[in-house]
C-alpha cells in the first residue's frame, strides 16, 4: 500500500491533511457519522509495531478523520499484547456477521477466499461463534489500547 498510495507519497513530500477540506467529511467519514449518529459504536484498533514506520505516522496523521467523523480509534503496541491471542486477519464485526479482509505484507488487498464488491478482496463469515471468537479477542486488546489522543508515536 505505502507503494501505491499517491497520499503517503505527497505526506513523504511534506503536506499535511487541511482538516477543513470537505473530503474529510465524505465517503467513508460519512458513513461512520451516519452510523455513529444511529447509536451504533463505532471502532477501529490499529494495532502496531515499535518503532513504527513512516506509513504508521502518515496513518496516525490522518486518524483525525476517523475521529471526528465518530469512530473510537486506540492504538495497541505488539508488546502490550504479549500475552494475549489475536486474530490472524483484519475483521469488522458487524451485527454479527464476520467481514474478514486480505493483506499481503505492504498493506495491499489479496485475494482471499471470497469478495464484497470488485477488487475488494473479503470473507463473509456468519457462523456467530466465529464472530463470537473475533469479538471477544477484540474486546480484550481494545481494553489495553491507548486512546488516539493519548498515544505517543514512537
Amino acid at each position: 500500500m505505502q507503494d501505491t498510495d499517491p497520499w503517503f507519497a505527497k505526506w513523504r513530500s511534506g503536506w499535511r491533511p487541511d482538516r477543513s477540506e470537505e473530503r474529510w467529511r465524505s465517503g467513508w467519514y460519512a458513513h461512520v457519522a451516519q452510523t455513529v449518529a444511529r447509536g451504533v459504536d463505532v471502532r477501529r484498533l490499529r494495532v502496531v509495531s515499535e518503532p513504527v514506520t513512516d506509513y504508521i505516522r502518515y496513518e496516525h496523521d490522518l486518524t483525525f478523520a476517523n475521529v471526528e467523523s465518530g469512530e473510537s480509534v486506540r492504538w495497541l503496541p505488539r508488546t502490550s499484547a504479549f500475552d494475549l491471542l489475536m486474530p490472524a486477519l483484519d475483521g469488522w464485526v458487524v451485527d454479527g456477521t464476520l467481514i474478514l479482509h486480505y493483506w499481503d505484507g505492504e498493506g495491499r488487498p489479496v485475494s482471499g477466499r471470497g469478495e464484497i464488491q470488485a477488487g475488494v478482496s473479503a470473507e463473509i463469515c456468519s457462523d456467530p461463534e466465529v464472530g463470537n471468537l473475533y469479538s471477544a479477542a477484540f474486546d480484550r486488546l481494545w481494553e489495553r489500547a491507548i486512546p488516539h489522543e493519548d498515544y505517543v508515536l514512537r
